[in-house]
């Protein structure tokens, strides 16, 4: 390991350090060393050979290598300066450059980069500001094609936005010019590399422990499941967590645009989608995939997210013996998450009239969970809605858990309370045939948060 006076700093630390030189010429002066020293790197070192050594060794052998070529500049940096040059050379190579730290930072859930000179985190559910730079677009444009070229995506000007996923399984999206005016955009949700369970929500009081119950019930008794939201609410979470219940002894499809779901089972097989090559074509849909999972013998489909004409396949699916699948739909409240299906679902014109297709989404969908992002970024499940049948040519639904919010407190929480509405569902009765019956004192509680 190299001595004290060039020790590399933990990335904790330097995180704390980017970005902040209050002399603008000591600041240019490094990044051109940077430059310099990582164009001379790839001349010197095997760095494709490199980059496969997972262990210390090959690191330290590097991190050697750099330091020398600093020194060899003749710039008179300091100990902490050095040390700060060789991190970020060494995030150039093995990593996602300026954006490394933030990605070791388990605080940060959102990184949002607005062009190269402006990017920001969001921790807590809060947005900050932060200090980190990319030398120039062309900069940030390299960090982009990384990390898209590794899951087999491009972007250009004839394919402008792409969706990819970090080895994290953290959710990408990049739009870059002429779509993007001012230059790249890049958006990064992180997915810990330990994905949150049922004890953490409940310690985060996104739902109650009975409320989770009744959901684990639901899931365990194979009811169709829609988590519902909006963006940054927690779906993605509570649907990994949700299928967290499905027993392992059973076959489970995931379909996924990007590949975000963790889910522990050993029988899993995971399908993403595939874009459109240059000439736009041999792209793979989800709808297609769907269709494809039907025919692998799948106990359970969980689909990470609908939001076109699959809407109408995963209705049939859960409609013809696939019971006990689960999904997720941007909508602001139960009621528009079944009018946002019966849009999507419309969208595979079939020429199917509205009232077949509010039937299919009554006789599919037994329950929608509703989550949503309060002001003070926790995030909290609003509803546990049920789906009763159509009444009038109007799909009828009722309410079994809410969250009612009351007012905010000194320091800016949202204050509110759980409770149960009284309503015993129409779901108990699938639930007691499951062997998993409902015990309806759970159907009487308040609790404030």
């Amino acid at each position: 390991m190299a001595e004290a006076a060039t020790a590399v700093l933990p990335a904790s630390q330097l995180a704390a350090h980017l970005g902040r030189d209050e002399n603008p010429l000591l600041a240019r002066a490094q990044q051109d060393v940077k430059s310099a020293v990582h164009r001379e790197l790839i001349g010197k070192v095997d760095l494709e050979k490199l980059l496969y050594m997972q262990d210390t060794r090959g690191r330290q052998q590097l991190l050697a290598v750099i330091l020398q070529l600093v020194g060899e500049h003749g710039i008179p940096f300091s100990a902490s300066e050095r040390s700060r040059l060789a991190n970020e050379v060494m995030d150039e190579v093995f990593g996602l450059g300026p954006l490394e730290p933030l990605l070791q930072d388990p605080t940060v859930t959102d990184i949002l980069v607005n062009t190269a000179d402006a990017v920001y985190v969001e921790r807590g559910g809060v947005l900050e500001t932060t200090n980190v730079v990319f030398k120039d677009n062309h900069h940030l444009m390299h960090i982009i094609e990384k990390i898209v070229s590794q899951v087999g995506r491009r972007v250009d000007e004839s394919s402008p936005m792409v969706d990819a996923r970090l080895r994290d399984g953290s959710r990408v999206n990049a739009i870059i010019p002429p779509l993007a005016i001012d230059g790249p955009i890049l958006s990064i949700r992180r997915f810990g590399a330990h994905p949150l369970t049922a004890d953490d929500l409940l310690a985060y009081r996104e739902l109650t422990p009975v409320m989770m119950k009744v959901l684990e019930s639901a899931v365990k008794a194979r009811l169709n499941v829609v988590v519902s939201g909006g963006t940054g609410a927690g779906k993605t979470t509570l649907l990994n967590v949700l299928s967290g219940f499905i027993s392992p002894r059973e076959r489970i499809v995931t379909i996924e645009d990007s590949a975000e779901l963790k889910l522990k089972q050993r029988h899993v097989v995971r399908l993403e989608c595939r874009p459109p090559n240059v000439e736009g074509r041999g792209g793979v849909r989800q709808r297609e995939l769907l269709v494809n999972a039907l025919r692998m013998r799948p106990d359970r489909i969980v689909v990470g997210e609908v939001r076109g004409e699959e809407a109408l396949d995963m209705l049939q699916a859960m409609n013809t013996g696939h019971d006990g699948s689960l999904t997720t739909v941007h909508a602001n409240s139960p009621r528009d998450a079944i009018s946002r299906i019966e849009t999507m679902a419309l969208m595979a014109n079939l020429n199917l009239p509205e009232m077949a297709m509010r039937q299919q989404i009554a006789a599919a969908i037994q329950i929608i969970v509703q989550v949503s992002r309060m002001s003070d970024g926790a995030r909290r499940v609003t509803h546990v809605s049920e789906i009763t049948g159509i009444c009038e040519q109007v799909i009828s639904m009722q309410d079994v858990f809410l969250f009612q919010k009351k007012g905010l407190g000194p320091n800016g929480k949202v204050l509110g309370r759980f409770y149960a509405t009284g309503i015993v569902p129409k779901f108990s009765e699938k639930l007691q045939a499951a062997g998993i019956p409902l015990d309806t004192n759970l159907l009487d509680f308040s609790e404030e948060v």
